[in-house]
């Protein structure tokens, strides 16, 4: 099951969020929530909100914290702002400030571990001991 939230029209250059959501994509959800914070990135807030409420979302509909992971973590571009500073001479200088999308998709953890696990029980051999080995070469001779 994929649990999704969207923050759109962060005021953060998608660049910069990016750098925190790839230390992110590393964690688990849980983790990634207490670790972000520390990271000592401004990017890192609006990217904890979003996952917190991915995982809200995840609990409504009856998902336990620690079955989540992370399936996708994007940074789109949002609409940019055009600036200008004031420079000598009565001049102009311009600067965008951009804006970021932030969608965070989570998923059950539980579904993959099955599919990686055999149905059927392997039976080891036995190995036979020292002095069967020798009984055994004995009667060839």
């Amino acid at each position: 099951m994929e649990i999704k939230s969207v923050q759109k029209f962060v005021k953060t250059s998608p660049r910069k969020l990016r750098l925190v959501a790839d230390l992110a994509k590393k964690m688990t959800p849980a983790e990634a929530i207490e670790a972000l914070p520390f990271s000592r990135k401004y990017a890192a807030e609006p990217l904890v909100k979003v996952i917190k409420t991915a995982m809200a979302n995840a609990k409504v509909k009856g998902v336990k914290e620690g079955d989540l992971i992370f399936k996708e973590i994007q940074i789109n571009e949002g609409p940019r702002l055009k600036r200008g500073r004031a420079a000598s001479r009565g001049m102009w200088h311009p600067y965008k400030r951009r804006m970021s999308h932030i969608r965070v998709v989570l998923e059950e953890k539980k579904g993959k571990e099955k599919a990686l696990k055999p149905k059927t029980k392997v039976k080891k051999e036995e190995k036979p001991t020292k002095k069967e080995t020798k009984k055994k070469g004995e009667k060839a001779k």
